[in-house]
């Protein structure tokens, strides 16, 4: 990376550090990077707060986080903030409304929660996501040639531009994405922009009454009208993606020593920008 780091490039690789399970207690434990995400979501700029949520919402997905998240000084407010006001594209409300709940359940049930997440590991990856909200559902789809980073850069691109889509979250192991969306967006509108990619294709993963997995193709003959969002801008241009260097990018299970040493330099401008 070159040239004085700005606002942009600082929340899209502390959203992509966060992606990783492996960082996200390092990146709230740090003293600048959790208070600097919570500036971030006050910021002008609409693509730095909706991915400032990305990272806010990754964070969150760690159980052990949440309860100082919650307490943070700000975040409560600043997400709030966000769902209020009225500039917010829909969207960037709908995801501030999600990660709000899902602080708000911060240390309560916090027993039966464990134990659904130990008897099922599905029931645990959707959690997060707030599936007690009826204006939002949970796809999970299994996605044929989603094999490297730049397979889902492809997806990425293509989940952003549908207008409905709330946040989605990848599990490259088994070549899946569990994606929110709003209520009223069909599950097909995900496999017809997934499938124009020309080198992938998805199917749904449902579960039957007695738990098992079943995988679902989308109808050929279905090509279900995809409404662009043109609300929420791209993640990063494409020559300023992390994704594209790898040696600096920690979006890979195992990755959290390579993505200290960034971490640290995001830190060091954070504490530099603001006034704790």
């Amino acid at each position: 990376m070159s040239g004085e780091l700005d606002a942009l490039t600082v929340v899209n690789q502390l959203r992509d550090l966060a992606a990783d399970p492996l960082n996200r207690r390092a990146i709230v434990e740090d003293q600048g990077c959790l208070p600097g995400l919570i500036l971030f979501l006050d910021h002008p700029n609409p693509q730095v707060v909706y991915s400032a949520l990305l990272a806010v919402r990754y964070l969150a997905e760690c159980r052990a986080n949440r309860e100082k998240m919650k307490g943070e000084l700000g975040m409560m407010l600043s997400l709030q903030n966000v769902m209020q006001k009225s500039t917010s594209p829909g969207e960037t409300k709908l995801l501030a409304s999600e990660i709000y709940e899902i602080l708000q359940l911060a240390g309560k049930e916090e027993a039966e929660q464990a134990e659904a997440a130990a008897a099922s590991c599905q029931k645990k990856a959707q959690f997060f996501l707030g599936s007690s909200n009826k204006r939002a559902k949970t796809v999970v789809l299994h996605i044929d040639g989603l094999d490297d980073s730049s397979r889902r850069s492809l997806c990425e691109d293509a989940l952003l531009k549908i207008r409905g889509v709330i946040s989605f979250t990848f599990q490259m192991a088994v070549k899946r994405c569990v994606v929110r969306i709003r209520s009223d967006l069909k599950a097909e509108a995900l496999g017809t922009a997934i499938n124009s990619t020309k080198v992938m294709t998805a199917q749904q993963v449902v579960r039957t009454e007695n738990g098992a997995e079943r995988i679902l193709a989308f109808s050929e003959d279905s090509e279900e009208k995809v409404e662009v969002n043109e609300d929420i801008p791209e993640y990063l241009p494409e020559e300023e993606s992390p994704s594209e260097e790898q040696d600096k990018a920690v979006t890979r299970v195992g990755s959290i020593t390579d993505g200290m040493g960034w971490l640290n330099t995001a830190a060091n401008f954070l504490t530099r920008s603001f006034y704790w």
